[in-house]
């Protein structure tokens, strides 16, 4: 589909480039993207079938990996089938509707991950620099407004782009040069003034991602004096095991998010920006329960629990 010139009022849809045009890729792509996103819902549905079904697990750390977990699989879900029923059918149109039902639902889970990942580093503060406060504070409850907190003021910070992204008029084309409706390859399209959507985007990336970011940073500041302190190897290194899971998915996260939008839209690359979100849409949300898993011993001793009852139950 060529169309070279077109407005919202003579057309409704768009057309999603992906990755390859290539007839040879695409079942192997379509095969790749499948296995990442089948382990991905499996991996993570585990994780919280295990915390909900162990009593052990039923903590404040463990309510926010839970979190963490169903946030891992939607947003990975707004992206993944879409993308891998243009890789097997070839059908790339797409609404402008539903394109902007995509946006929308990507940047609000992207808020909730800003959001939850410094609730998290907030709770990890709490546990190794005020450990007698630690139970007082983060108690159930204090847990659950924490991560509605968090999902309310992420749908909420999603709306102003979207918003302003409905009301673009697009003139060059219509294809989109990514594998899903973000907003840099659409404001990329648009023949219009685009100063408003990246004055929000600036005032989003300001007030929510770099505010996050450095309360991140103050938080982990405090843990590793914390922890420099502590004078035995042995409880040093417990206590880094404590947070070594959440500072690695941290590290990740923003460093690609950094690589992905903390440019200008004239020198971004949309080739690159495609390749790295990848990264952060598909891969992260794959690698993040095997990193917490790894890395933590009671998710470890979760699993092998789970795993020799059903054992026990089967061989009786």
């Amino acid at each position: 589909m060529n169309i070279k010139s077109f407005n919202k009022s003579n057309t409704n849809e768009f057309v999603m480039l992906g990755f390859s045009n290539n007839q040879e890729l695409k079942i192997p792509l379509f095969l790749l993207f499948l296995v990442i996103y089948v382990f991905t819902v499996f991996s993570n549905f585990l994780i919280i079938s295990l915390i909900s079904l162990d009593t052990h697990l039923q903590k404040p750390m463990y309510c926010f990996l839970c979190n963490m977990s169903f946030l891992d699989f939607s947003y990975s879900t707004v992206t993944s089938p879409y993308m891998l029923y243009v890789l097997i059918t070839g059908h790339k149109n797409l609404s402008i509707k539903r394109c902007m039902i995509q946006l929308y639902f990507f940047n609000s889970f992207a808020s909730v991950e800003y959001l939850l990942l410094t609730t998290m580093a907030y709770d990890r503060y709490m546990a190794i620099c005020k450990p007698f406060m630690y139970a007082q504070v983060m108690s159930r409850k204090a847990c659950f407004w924490l991560s509605m907190a968090a999902w309310t003021s992420g749908f909420t910070a999603a709306l102003p782009v979207t918003i302003l992204s409905s009301d673009l008029t697009f003139c060059a084309s219509n294809v989109i040069n990514h594998f899903f409706c973000d907003v840099t390859p659409l404001l990329k399209l648009s023949c219009t003034d685009t100063t408003p959507i990246e004055l929000a985007m600036f005032t989003e990336g300001v007030v929510l991602l770099f505010s996050c970011f450095l309360l991140t940073v103050m938080s982990y500041v405090y843990i590793i004096s914390a922890i420099l302190q502590i004078q035995s190897t042995e409880g040093r290194h417990k206590a880094f095991s404590t947070c070594g899971s959440h500072l690695t998915v941290v590290t990740l996260f923003y460093f690609l998010v950094v690589c992905v939008y903390m440019k200008p839209t004239s020198s971004y690359s949309l080739d690159v920006g495609k390749i790295l979100s990848v990264l952060y849409v598909n891969v992260i949300p794959m690698l993040n329960p095997f990193i917490y898993s790894l890395r933590n011993k009671d998710v470890k001793d979760a699993v092998i629990k789970l795993y020799k009852d059903r054992l026990h139950k089967n061989w009786f």
